[in-house]
């Protein structure tokens, strides 16, 4: 078997958050070797640069970005194929594994896994679960229910009560899903409720317990406010999505259940330097976008300093998918991680979360040789897309 060399160039542990100079082997699809004074039979110059792992992207939507814009004019197919720029697109980024956050179907996971489609591997959800008139209840007081998604593939998410929260968890599993995505608050881009909060304990804790008999899969809560995810995480539920207003006695109880964190912080905060400033685009016009910003921020540094677990997630395309590495700056300024913790936050972190730690998520022997090369051998997350110079997924260069 063909031996890749990595040579002259740092690599970052991503455990430790420390870059030291060292040579990386990748044999097939796996890191063989991390050391110095390596050797192999095709060598890449990494001198000036720096390797870390692939990227991954715990909360994103690969299939919405035409349909969010034409949900009345566009064909069902359009949705599905929208999502091969969109992945193509990540994948360029580094982005090597992505859980999505709900629309993408289990032929889209396939796609990519049979090479029909160039893209990082997917975790697919289906549909985001919710009670009678919760976010994922699409419907209009002159027209009823409005399901622009529901097709055989995308089951009927809506459920009420603790069976009928164990039968949407079922009737996702037969349709494919990975992960179990619920609704337990509102929505700000909806307009309201996000303090809310629309699943009953019983109901989370079916949801989770069913979800669990069914391979061990997890639930991941989207919850703006913090009763909610004190409830999602007293349940069990594997992560909350978003938390913008989380408070002490919130990041407490994920801290006690080992609920990880995915922020989203791209939503809420205005664009890094070198891109055009706007308001959160995830907020109805006349909310305080500041004062929600900074609510935001402070939920993850509490969080954080609570000992929470915090996992990378972008929620695009509500910012578009190519500013998906701003969540790292995000992470490392506004979020207080630090860049080393950022950096943590998108590969080894995140992987535990998926549960795929023990394939990749770190440079390490044994590892999935998912692999990203930086220009410059230091950690800043400013202008991280502009840094990337090569990208390897399952040990094959794809950018």
């Amino acid at each position: 078997m063909k031996r890749l060399l990595f040579s002259g160039g740092s690599v970052l542990d991503v455990a430790s958050g420390a870059v030291a100079r060292a040579d990386v082997v990748v044999a097939g699809d796996r890191v063989a070797a991390v050391g110095a004074g390596l050797d192999g039979d095709e060598a890449v110059d990494c001198a000036g640069q720096l390797v870390v792992p692939g990227f991954i992207d715990c909360h994103t939507h690969v299939t919405l970005a035409a349909s969010r814009d034409e949900p009345f004019t566009l064909p069902r197919s359009a949705r599905v194929l929208s999502a091969v720029p969109v992945l193509r697109t990540l994948l360029g980024l580094g982005v090597t594994t992505v859980r999505d956050a709900w629309g993408a179907d289990a032929g889209t996971r396939l796609a990519v896994r049979r090479g029909w489609v160039e893209g990082p591997d997917i975790l697919v959800s289906l549909r985001q679960v919710s009670t009678t008139g919760g976010i994922g209840d699409h419907w209009s007081p002159r027209l009823g229910p409005v399901d622009f998604f529901g097709d055989p593939a995308l089951p009927d998410p809506v459920f009420d009560g603790a069976d009928g929260a164990r039968a949407v968890v079922r009737r996702m599993v037969r349709a494919g899903a990975d992960w179990i995505k619920v609704a337990a608050t509102g929505s700000m881009a909806a307009g309201g409720g996000v303090t809310d909060r629309r699943i009953t304990p019983a109901e989370m804790a079916a949801l989770v317990d069913e979800a669990e008999r069914q391979g061990g899969r997890g639930v991941m809560v989207h919850a703006h406010g913090a009763r909610a995810a004190e409830e999602a995480a007293r349940a069990g539920a594997r992560s909350v999505e978003h938390g913008v207003f989380l408070d002490e006695a919130a990041v407490a109880a994920m801290a006690e259940a080992g609920t990880w964190l995915v922020p989203t912080l791209s939503v809420t905060q205005p664009r890094p330097p070198g891109q055009e400033a706007d308001p959160g685009a995830e907020f109805e016009a006349g909310d305080d976008v500041e004062a929600h910003a900074a609510a935001h921020r402070a939920s993850v540094r509490l969080a954080a300093e609570a000992g929470v677990r915090i996992a990378m997630g972008t929620d695009s395309p509500v910012r578009p998918h190519g500013e998906a590495l701003s969540e790292i700056a995000h992470l490392a300024g506004p979020g207080g991680l630090g860049a080393a913790g950022a950096f943590r936050a998108a590969t080894l972190e995140a992987a535990r979360l998926l549960g795929l730690a023990d394939d990749r998520g770190e440079i390490a022997a044994g590892k999935r040789a998912d692999l990203v090369l930086l220009d410059g051998e230091g950690l800043d997350t400013a202008g991280l897309a502009g840094r990337v110079r090569g990208v390897w997924r399952d040990g094959r260069r794809v950018a």
